[in-house]
């Protein structure tokens, strides 16, 4: 049986005929179209249904999933490239060279790649490029020699000095203060510690603030009735930013204040209590939390970094007379300390001003111990704390050059030379700590009966005791008090004493 063409098919063949592509158009409309060269001949690349089409496809050779179980410790921080940069202004060039060889370990401690360093001699740092604008062009050939992305200045850099380098040499431009910030940043653990960080860092921020593009554009003016009043300029986005800075700079303020409320609290119930306290001072990685572990058993975290500890540790110790103190450990200082974070840290470092001895440990390994003793001292009198008895406790001496541990305790006269690794010059220093400690100002001996056992457990906790004996009518107490416990005693002294 033959089927024959339909008035309509064949007015559709006649419409393929003589207009092809329609026909083409609407085949490509239909879901399954049997493929023929003459329409799908001329089609660049592969066709697909509709369902593939609008399905997910995945792009071979895209995925860098690690195939090398030893590229995970660089692919879990991509280190910045750093050059260094400094000004010799005063001093020796070995000055200068310890000062730029500090700051290559401040970057390696923030997590930077170290590649290159120069220093520059001049009379003072240039006002607008900080190194002149020649040495600026020739910064930029060894960032571009070395594929550095960040330069670190040896120096708090104004915000102009900052976008004038940052214009020469087309890479990132960080100084001094930013980078310690940063480390202060990354390690801070508690609350105080963190606080005190972002409140130094918004000082730092606030006027170095950029206005590019829309920072610059300014907000409706506020006329007398609003809605489509437009009287007076009104801010500029780059105003409301530091605005908003400042409103935050307060608030952090206030919470420090509250923070520093409850830590003088404990702070008088020490004095209360008569409890004698030392706080350990020091340059950075100098060893002051090995210290600290190796006296008390605190289990502070060691580790050979700069900054590695930030937040001040506290702890119970006791002389080698049974003399009961505390002992402190305070944030490292480091040379040209940022004034921010001075400020900012005051309250902690109201522990070293507030203490009864200072040990001022110094790293006797170091190329210039001299230098880092300088610079503590200079914080030191920052934070009002002069009159507090020093000791200068050399550490690292099992890994220091003999002649300069003999230079340096020929100079510091309260001078001891210890290691807190190996435990050498413990036993002394504890020594020379009990002899050190301020002593209760009256000496007393008292027949105390036995329902008056407090006044005996007091002269062993605020006092210190020099014999005990136990008597039928109660304790022969004899032994060194402050004047208050003294009067507590006062009614039970033998009159043969009196």
């Amino acid at each position: 049986m033959t089927s024959s063409s339909s008035p309509s098919q064949a007015a559709q063949s006649a419409f393929a005929q003589n207009n092809p592509e329609g026909l083409r158009a609407d085949a490509l409309m239909e879901e399954d179209v049997a493929w023929s060269f003459e329409i799908d001949g001329e089609r660049d690349g592969d066709q697909f249904d509709r369902s593939e089409r609008a399905a997910l496809r995945r792009v071979a050779g895209l995925s860098t999933e690690l195939e090398d179980v030893t590229e995970v410790e660089y692919r879990q921080l991509r280190l910045e490239r750093v050059v260094l940069v400094g000004v010799w202004t005063s001093g020796t060039a070995r000055d200068a060279e310890n000062s730029l060889a500090e700051l290559a370990a401040l970057a390696e401690t923030a997590g930077a790649l170290v590649l290159d360093g120069v220093i520059q001699r001049r009379d003072k740092p240039d006002a607008a490029t900080y190194i002149g604008s020649g040495k600026a062009n020739e910064l930029r050939d060894i960032v571009l020699e070395s594929g550095a992305d960040t330069v670190i200045c040896d120096g708090e850099l104004s915000p102009g000095q900052l976008i004038h380098l940052e214009d020469v040499v087309k890479v990132k431009v960080i100084d001094r203060t930013a980078l310690i910030l940063d480390i202060f940043a990354q390690h801070a653990k508690s609350r105080e510690g963190k606080a005190q960080v972002a409140l130094a860092q918004m000082q730092y921020m606030l006027p170095r603030l950029r206005g590019w593009g829309q920072s610059l554009s300014r907000q409706m003016g506020g006329g007398k009735g609003g809605g489509l009043a437009t009287r007076g300029p009104g801010e500029t986005k780059i105003e409301t930013d530091r605005r908003r800075i400042r409103e935050k700079m307060a608030k952090m303020r206030r919470e420090i204040a509250d923070m520093k409320t409850g830590r003088e609290i404990k702070r008088q119930e020490r004095r209360r209590n008569k409890v004698p306290s030392v706080a350990i001072a020091g340059y950075t990685n100098a060893g002051k939390s090995s210290l600290l572990n190796r006296l008390t058993g605190a289990g502070v975290l060691v580790q050979n970094e700069l900054f590695a500890t930030l937040d001040p540790t506290v702890r119970r110790a006791e002389t080698p007379s049974g003399r009961v103190y505390t002992m402190a450990d305070t944030v490292g200082f480091v040379r040209h300390l940022p004034h921010h974070l001075v400020e900012a840290f005051r309250s902690t470092m109201e522990e070293v001003g507030d203490a009864d001895l200072i040990l001022h440990v110094v790293d006797g390994s170091h190329p210039a111990p001299e230098e880092q003793l300088a610079a503590v001292r200079e914080v030191i009198r920052d934070v009002g704390a002069t009159k507090v008895p020093e000791i200068v406790v050399i550490n690292k001496a099992d890994a220091a050059d003999p002649l300069v541990l003999q230079r340096l305790m020929r100079i510091e006269k309260r001078s001891i030379a210890v290691s807190a690794r190996s435990g050498q010059g413990m036993a002394e220093l504890l020594t020379l700590i009990d002899d050190e400690l301020p002593r209760p100002s009256v000496e007393i001996e008292a027949l105390v009966p036995y329902t008056h056992g407090k006044l005996v457990a007091r002269a062993h906790t605020e006092g210190e005791v020099i014999s005990e004996e136990h008597t039928p009518e109660g304790t022969l107490l004899k032994a060194r008090v402050h004047e208050e416990l003294a009067a507590d005693l006062a009614p039970y002294v033998p009159a043969a004493t009196a």
